[in-house]
């Protein structure tokens, strides 16, 4: 009795492939089925029935995995938060439900996993990181032929689905202001390299720094950046307080500082307040995101604005059509190209944190 195995060997691809493409499940590339087919065909192969009707079914779940980081409150995170709304949003309008599934940073995450055991139907992945194990596990997604996407992380050289935002551009935006505004000694705060978008604020901060003759230009411009003008964290309040105190010690040199997100951010203001700098007026501070805290911080903080709200409904959106295979809003969603990639704009919102004249503009 010929099996599953057998067919999948003939046509060189994965039994799961075999099985989806005999069942009609999901999006494949034509060239794929028709060496199943004919693999399949040679060697007398017929799923049984039951099989068929068990591959056909649908979980009606939407996955959205997060990140579980310990003593991390991720729903009170702003970034989380608005993307989750814009998923949530379109998961009602398309008549799914919504399945949060958490996974510990750089150990098996188990995407493909979520596929064949028939969890889910599709799947959003936030809080990726550039790691070699990330890249194999999202790379079998894709020659699956899985329907997922990223959401505000991209990997050089890869071509995954994704939706994005221009961090280079907004970073640019925000340092360029700080110039403008007088500021010529801006120390940055960014968060871990292992994500893209830290990369990409850092190579807006550079460019900004260097169109204003500060930093010289050479192949590698990080040579060019004075150590002390550089500090990493976590993204967390804690890690911008923490912060504070490093660039208090050379604050003869610092006269200003872009922080990656306005949690960190917020966490240098206290940090600074503390050690007896009064945010807005000893030091020009900016940050990232635009979320709630920004608006009600005393100064109120200068931030770059994110639509994450929009890239969360934007990947659901695209994610649920492929899944269903339905071709409605196939223009507006990019449904019908397996490759999806879009890049949303950011925004500079200007308040008294960073203006040398101490006036707010809200």
């Amino acid at each position: 009795m010929v099996s599953r195995k057998e067919v999948a060997q003939m046509a060189g691809v994965s039994e799961a492939t075999v099985s989806r493409v005999l069942n009609n499940v999901g999006p494949i590339k034509e060239e794929t089925k028709q060496r199943v087919r004919e693999a399949a065909e040679r060697l007398g192969y017929y799923p049984s029935a039951i099989a068929q009707n068990f591959a056909r079914r649908r979980s009606g779940n939407l996955g959205v995995v997060l990140p579980y980081v310990p003593k991390v409150h991720i729903f009170s995170t702003y970034y989380f938060s608005e993307i989750l709304n814009g998923i949530g949003e379109q998961v009602r309008e398309l008549g799914y439900d919504m399945l949060l599934i958490f996974r510990k940073p750089g150990l098996d995450n188990g995407y493909i996993d979520l596929f064949r055991s028939q969890k889910v139907d599709a799947c959003i992945l936030l809080g990726t990181t550039d790691t070699p194990e990330e890249r194999k596990a999202l790379k079998e997604l894709k020659d699956e032929g899985y329907p997922f996407c990223l959401v505000n992380q991209h990997f050089d050289d890869e071509q995954f689905p994704e939706v994005d935002a221009d961090h280079e551009q907004g970073a640019y935006h925000a340092v360029k202001h700080l110039l403008e505004e007088g500021h010529r000694r801006i120390a940055f705060l960014n968060g871990p390299p292992q994500y893209s978008n830290s990369t990409d604020r850092l190579k807006g901060y550079i460019r900004a720094m260097t169109e204003a003759g500060i930093f010289k230009r050479k192949n590698d411009f990080t040579e060019t950046i004075p150590p002390a003008w550089l500090g990493t964290g976590n993204y967390s309040r804690t890690s911008g307080y923490e912060a504070a105190s490093r660039f208090f010690q050379n604050r003869d040199c610092i006269d200003a500082v872009f922080a990656a997100n306005d949690r960190m951010a917020i966490g240098l203001m206290q940090g600074f307040r503390d050690l007896g700098l009064v945010p807005g007026v000893d030091i020009a501070i900016a940050g990232y995101d635009d979320s709630d805290g920004a608006r009600i911080t005393d100064p109120p903080l200068t931030s770059v604005s994110v639509p994450f709200y929009q890239m969360g409904k934007a990947a659901a959106k695209w994610v649920l059509l492929r899944a269903s295979g339905s071709t409605t809003d196939a223009e507006e969603t990019g449904a019908a190209d397996p490759l999806y990639q879009i890049q949303m704009e950011t925004n500079l919102v200007i308040r008294s944190s960073s203006m040398s004249n101490q006036t707010s503009l809200e």
